[in-house]
């Protein structure tokens, strides 16, 4: 049995079982901590679920927050400082790095007992542990007229992956690196590969390699 919902049925429903559905109608999406830091230094990490790829030449990434209408530690650090890192998650602390999502006083990383990290004298904090670590400078922003979502632009700086889940291709393994993604606002999930298939072709049935 199939449940049908029209925009207006949508619409007409409780807006905690509404933010639900809508937030789980795109699928698996990829789970990224956030680390920058306030103009008084300090610090600040968050979880982002709307992180997706822009280009590879130059190496962008583009990120979407809620409208800016009440303060947004992340966005507003990220203007200040034109800084930030994106940080995979893994099994063993992606229950702290929901917990960062709570509304804390000071710095979640020391709320939450996540460890901060720093490299190249990047000035965002990195997250410890991380098998996946971008330090990313702020390229544009845009507001959306449809909604007032903002849509931030990164440029990719600095890459840190873990050696084994790097293939000879260039691409990832997350399965290796066991990157965590997410469901809705609070399902978190692990990755089972089911395959990889050649590039495809017409008249070409794509192949496992």
């Amino acid at each position: 049995m199939t449940r049908y919902f029209s925009t207006e049925a949508i619409m007409d429903l409780d807006s905690f079982y509404r933010r639900n559905l809508i937030n789980c109608l795109s699928g698996y999406k990829s789970l990224n901590l956030i680390g920058t830091k306030n103009e008084k230094g300090v610090t600040n990490v968050a979880p982002f679920s709307q992180v997706f790829h822009i280009g590879a030449a130059p190496p962008l990434l583009g990120i979407l927050f809620r409208p800016h209408t009440v303060k947004r530690d992340t966005l507003e650090n990220i203007l200040a400082s034109k800084c930030f890192t994106l940080n995979h998650v893994t099994p063993s602390f992606y229950q702290k790095a929901h917990w960062t999502a709570a509304n804390w006083e000071g710095s979640e990383f020391e709320g939450t007992g996540l460890m901060e990290e720093y490299k190249k004298g990047f000035d965002a904090p990195y997250v410890q542990g991380s098998p996946v670590q971008l330090g990313c400078t702020l390229v544009e922003t845009q507001t959306l007229k449809v909604n007032q979502t903002v849509l931030l632009i990164g440029s990719i700086d600095h890459v840190y992956v873990e050696e084994k889940g790097l293939r000879k291709d260039g691409s990832l393994d997350l399965n290796v690196l066991d990157t965590v993604t997410v469901t809705g606002l609070d399902e978190y999930h692990i990755g089972e590969k089911l395959g990889r298939l050649t590039f495809p072709k017409p008249q070409e049935k794509p192949v496992e390699f």
